[in-house]
Parts: structure tokens; sequence; C-alpha cells
């Protein structure tokens, strides 16, 4: 599909970051699987390159960008299944709430190393006991002079081993409205009592480090909460909607990558003196994995042009969040099967992709939740 969604300038940056990723990240890409994290000079190099929050504006360090630039490197990284740089995770959901809500000495203070690479960042919000409920939380801060104390545990923290700072949600209020009673703050990689769990072990993704993380009588400057007590709730919010439209941008990236290499590999592929791709079955199911992308691909590109416009698009980006993840399994489970025992096998991409797709349902509110949310939208 021809795509009017980039300018110049933009496909002026694909080919570099194209370039970047074909030096500095295929060539690891296996040593990263086995190790379950990303090296931190990966990341240094990314930030020097301007791969890392490219939006941020010169005033705060960053090139000056605009958000198609990341959906740029989202879109790069799928091209060479790479799902454990967790890149988007760092420019397009984390670091949008220290730019957004946080004060101008907070931004000065964090904001350069968040582009640079030299700070690495991670959300907490998810517990062992609550996933997508964030009015449940049970990780609690109270003030203490001119700190607050945290306690309680997280999981499922991507980049939580790696990061030096986590945007932390807790409560602070246990006496009201749940939505008015949590607070976020940012957690530095040496506050006293932030503790690192163990690296959890997970189906896919492979070469990101996903960890449990534990405070413990946790404490943090006053100075590190980000906006007003008790907003962190309608702060989460806001900020939710660019979370799903960014797996909604990975995952239709990864159904298109897919599709392309299936097709190439069926024409390759011979059976009964043909190839593969010469079969009515195959034609069929392609047929159908195609249409499916390129409807895809018309609704993600019109949601990125209407949010860049700065739209509200709660509903829209949960349907994307919602479709594109369960379009992208049901694409990449036919292009496994046309594969054969080869899909099956590690060293083809495509099996990492099937495992790396399952969780996109789950995270980022799981696909129940975004039919909750649509419903809502709809007024029912």
């Amino acid at each position: 599909m021809k795509r009017d969604l980039f300018e110049e300038h933009h496909e002026l940056f694909r080919t570099s970051v194209r370039g970047f990723i074909e030096r500095e990240v295929v060539p690891k890409q296996e040593a990263w699987r086995e190790a379950g994290s990303v090296d931190r000079e990966a990341w240094r190099a990314a930030g020097e390159y301007g791969l890392l929050c490219p939006w941020v504006e010169e005033a705060w360090g960053g090139p000056g960008g605009d958000f198609l630039h990341s959906v740029i490197v989202s879109e790069e990284l799928a091209r060479v299944y790479e799902s454990g740089f967790a890149i988007p995770l760092h420019s397009d959901i984390v670091v949008p709430y220290i730019h957004t809500f946080g004060d101008d000495a907070q931004r000065q203070r964090w904001l350069p190393g968040c582009v640079s690479g030299d700070i690495v960042t991670a959300i907490a919000m998810t517990e062992p006991n609550t996933g997508s409920d964030l009015a449940a939380i049970r990780t609690t801060a109270r003030r203490d002079g001119d700190e607050y104390v945290i306690n309680g545990a997280k999981t499922f923290i991507s980049n939580g081993l790696l990061c030096d700072l986590v945007v932390v949600a807790a409560k602070t209020d246990n006496d009201a409205n749940p939505h008015r009673a949590i607070s976020l703050f940012v957690v530095e990689a040496d506050a006293p009592g932030f503790v690192r769990g163990k690296k959890l072990a997970k189906m896919g993704m492979a070469s990101q480090d996903t960890s449990e993380l534990a405070f413990e009588e946790c404490r943090v400057p006053a100075a590190n909460r980000l906006g007003p007590e008790g907003a962190g709730f309608l702060m989460l919010m806001q900020k939710l909607q660019q979370e799903r439209l960014a797996v909604g941008i990975a995952c239709q990236a990864a159904a298109e990558q897919v599709l392309v290499d299936t097709i190439a590999y069926t024409k390759e592929r011979q059976a009964f003196g043909r190839p593969i791709s010469k079969f009515q079955n195959t034609q069929f199911k392609l047929a159908e994995c195609a249409t499916q992308v390129e409807v895809g691909r018309a609704f993600i590109d019109a949601l990125i042009r209407r949010h860049v416009a700065g739209e509200y698009l709660v509903k829209e980006c949960s349907m994307s969040k919602m479709w594109q993840s369960e379009m992208l399994g049901r694409v990449v489970d036919e292009c496994l099967q046309l594969f054969g025992g080869y899909g099956y096998m590690l060293e083809y991409p495509v099996s990492r992709a099937y495992m790396d797709a399952r969780v996109q349902r789950i995270f980022a509110g799981t696909n129940e939740i975004m039919k909750v949310i649509i419903a809502k939208q709809l007024d029912l």
C-alpha cells in the first residue's frame, strides 16, 4: 500500500535508522536473546544516532522531531524481528510522562539522559494481584517530610533490571476515591529500598529483560513526584492512548514483515516438483493474510495521522490495540503453517514472531479490557 503519512525528511530518517539497525542490532540479536537483555552500549549508540525520544525538543536535549519518527523506529525494529530492544517502550510510553507532567527542573534533570541513552526507563503499574485494574493497586507512598516512602511490589516490568529510573504508580491516599488516590513517582536506580527481583522467564520477547520490582521503605525525594498528588490515575489514562497506539503500530509492522517473508519462502520452497506458492491452498491463505494486513495498514495510518494532530482517540486506539494484535496472531499462525516443520524451529524468525505475538493481546491492557473501554465510549 502506498503511504502518504511521511514527509521527505521522515524517509531520510528511515534510511538512517535502517542502516543503524543493520549495523548495530542485527549482528547482536542472537547474543541478546541468549543473555535475555540488550546491552547498554546499544542503548547509548541508539541515543547517539537519534533513535531515542526523537520527538523531544532541542531545549531538553532532543532532536526536535515528532511522533512519526518514533513510528519509523518501531517499524524498522519489526522489520528485523527485534522485539526485545524496547525503544518504543522507553521513547513513546515512559518518557512522555516525564515530558508532559514533569516540571522544568525534572525535564532538565532527566530528559537529556533519556535522549542520549545514558538513562533507560521503565514503568511500574502491574502488580502480582493487579493487572489491568489500575485503581486496585496496593503499592503505597506516604509523605515523610521532604520525601515519600514507597512500599509494594510490581511485576512483569519490561526493562526492570536494566532501567536507571522507573515511573511508579502508588497510592498516596487509601481513603480517597480510587481514581484520586494514585500518584506517580520517578524512582532512580540508587534509591534506598528499591530492590530488583528475579528476571522472569518468558515465552517470547527473549532479548527483553522483564522482572519483578520491590519497594521496601523506598525513599524518594518529594521532588520526584510527577504532577499533583492524587493525579496519577488521570495521567495514566491520558497517556494510555499513545501506549495502545504504539502496540497497534508494532503489531501492524510485524504482520507485514511476516507476510513478506512468508511469500518469499513459499516461492522458494518446493513440494511435488513445484513451489508451494503455486498450490491453491497457499494462495488462498496468503490472500486472506494480505487482505487483513492491507486493512490494518489503512486503519493504523489514519489513527497515527489523527493522533499526531492531537485528537482524542481513546476508543479508536483501543480498537487498534485489540484488532491489530489479534490480526497479528492470525497472520503469523497462518504463515508459520506454510513454513511446515521449519516454522517450528527457533532459527526461523517466523517461530520467534509467533511467540512474540501472543503477549500483544495481554499487555497495555488486555483485549478484554479494550472491549470494556470501547463499549463505554459507545455509551453502552
